[in-house]
């Protein structure tokens, strides 16, 4: 939460602080004059994504197919006692993730943020494969959403268009953005979730009025589909199944932590982050759940039929009480939702890949900046492995491909929960041996409860492991055990694991001791003009405070 001003500290001599300056943030040393570093060689990203612009992308980060769509999915599989828990329990996750992040991040807001702090605190080979899990498991979504991409464009063109072409389409559009300033994608990215919070509270309600009979061919929902058939499907591989495609719909929410480092106030973009993301994930997520459970049957063949907007819950509801219009809408804004998270699935692993080569885990010239701020080798390379898996649907079949796409992604975004997790608790280690009173200076902020985030996100974590573990060993499909199936879901595992033990083994890197990790670099005061805009906003009755959660402007 929020926390009130401890009264200002001082600063010692070697204390460092950011100071901006012409809109880029550099580090210099308090009484020893500027330092020169390794930002400021490669250059620095701007600070030009305002706290109304983060507010308004956390509010729709990370809401789409996922939601819209893959609901219907895990309510097949595991029936809405499953679908229910498993994507509670993800939402958990969120918030102690959330938790664990933001209280590092505020202190230290830099970019591809807690790569560094797995280096600083922990072991630079944890930060090697936290980096490609992040890298690998953002661009893999951004493969998969080119996938619904086709699919939702041939809901109207019937595969009149060839798939190549709407994947070119759907490229172009993406990487174009990149060509432009910063800020023009914090304001595309504004745009696409107004878009998504529009169509959740459209959704929401047309959903109830569906419950209570309305449409021409429509009847009063009773709860049946609760009593009349299993409310636990499949035992614990349904639970399993659910909670998957809940991490995968839902995602990791370092995208807020990322964008902290190019805020143009971290600690009021990511406190409120903290404490918005969480009610927003549990209502948007948990309320579809439920709504789903009632407005369709868990046996209901249509919701196994495809990956499209036919498939979606939400839809079926609506044909079968025979309202009009509606399947367009939700397809025309899950366009357009796709197309934010596209972006976003660019973004965050280029900035990913920039902060690894500033800490020396790739060549240096990965971390090179343009004059406009962004980090043209990372956002290349980024985009050509963005290419090369979009294009890889073409050969290998659509479905089977996002499959695996998604496999990867589940995996990298709980072993990165796990990671985080753990490098809080060397954090505080490194706070507490060192005597530090980083948590305690103005306005600071710190986890609460702790240390109860970070052992809920290594439980959560632990069992998100077991779930992908026992779906690889005994799949849903029937069959029994193969190799194809085993490797299908644990190839993101593996992936990761090989990427940090090659690297511990090959540069022999140190774990690092708390006594003298490093809690000096990057640490950033905040500035004066920060201080009075907190101080105003604390000066607020807690109802207008209260208000700024949902505020759109």
């Amino acid at each position: 939460m929020d926390t009130k001003p401890k009264g200002p500290e001082g600063l010692g001599v070697g204390d460092s602080i950011y100071e901006k300056q012409s809109n880029v943030d550099r580090v210099v040393s308090v009484g020893e004059g500027q330092v020169e570093t390794d930002v400021e060689k490669s250059g620095s990203l701007h600070r030009t994504l305002t706290p109304r612009l983060i507010h308004v992308i956390s509010l729709g980060s990370n809401v789409g197919s996922g939601l819209f769509i893959a609901t219907g999915k895990a309510l097949a599989d595991g029936g809405p006692g499953s679908m229910f828990f498993g994507y509670l329990v993800v939402c958990i996750g969120v918030w102690a993730n959330l938790q664990n992040l933001t209280e590092m991040t505020i202190a230290f807001p830099t970019s591809g943020n807690y790569i560094d702090y797995a280096d600083r605190w922990v072991d630079p080979a944890l930060a090697f494969g936290a980096g490609v899990a992040e890298w690998l498991g953002w661009t893999s979504v951004f493969a998969s959403e080119a996938t619904f991409f086709v699919i939702l464009v041939n809901f109207w063109a019937g595969g009149a268009v060839p798939d190549a072409a709407l994947l070119s389409i759907f490229l172009v559009i993406c990487l174009a953005v990149f060509f432009m300033p910063n800020k023009f994608f914090g304001w595309l990215e504004y745009f696409g979730s107004l878009v998504k919070v529009f169509l959740f509270i459209f959704i929401t309600l047309i959903s109830l009025a569906i419950i209570g009979g309305a449409g021409p061919k429509g009847y009063v929902r009773d709860g049946s589909t609760w009593s009349d058939l299993p409310v636990f499907k499949n035992g614990f591989g349904g639970f399993a199944n659910a909670a998957l495609l809940a991490i995968w719909a839902i995602g990791d929410q370092v995208f807020i932590g990322v964008m902290g480092g190019e805020a143009e106030s971290p600690r009021y973009s990511m406190a409120h982050s903290a404490n918005l993301i969480p009610w927003r994930v549990a209502v948007f997520y948990l309320v579809s759940t439920v709504l789903v459970s009632i407005i369709v049957p868990s046996n209901d063949p249509r919701l196994l039929g495809g990956s499209g907007v036919a498939a979606s819950p939400f839809v079926i509801a609506v044909q079968d009480a025979g309202i009009k219009g509606v399947p367009d809408l939700i397809n025309i804004c899950m366009i357009i939702g796709i197309l934010a998270i596209a972006l976003e699935c660019i973004f965050l692993p280029s900035r990913i890949l920039r902060t690894m080569a500033l800490q020396k885990l790739l060549p240096a010239f990965i971390a090179k900046v343009d004059e406009r701020g962004r980090p043209r080798w990372a956002l290349t390379i980024t985009a050509l492995l963005a290419v090369l898996l979009t294009y890889m649907s073409l050969s290998a079949g659509g479905l089977e491909v996002l499959n695996w796409l998604i496999s990867i992604t589940s995996a990298s975004f709980f072993t990165n929960w796990a990671i985080i997790g753990f490098t809080s608790f060397r954090f505080r280690a490194a706070v507490k041996a060192q005597g530090s009173a980083i948590l305690h200076h103005q306005y600071g902020w710190k986890s609460s409860f702790w240390p109860l985030a970070p052992v809920l996100v290594l439980v959560i974590s632990t069992l998100l492991l077991i779930c992908i573990l026992y779906s690889s060993i005994k799949p849903l499909t029937g069959g029994g055990f193969t190799v194809y199936n085993f490797f299908s879901y644990t190839i993101g595992l593996f992936l990761i694991l090989f990427a940090t033990v090659a690297y511990k083994i090959i540069f022999r890197t140190p774990w690092r001791d708390p006594a003298t990790a490093d809690l000096v670099t990057g640490h950033r005061e905040l500035t004066t003009e920060e201080v009075r805009q907190l101080d105003a906003y604390y000066e607020r009755p807690f109802w207008r405070r209260l208000g700024t959660y949902i505020r759109l402007w």
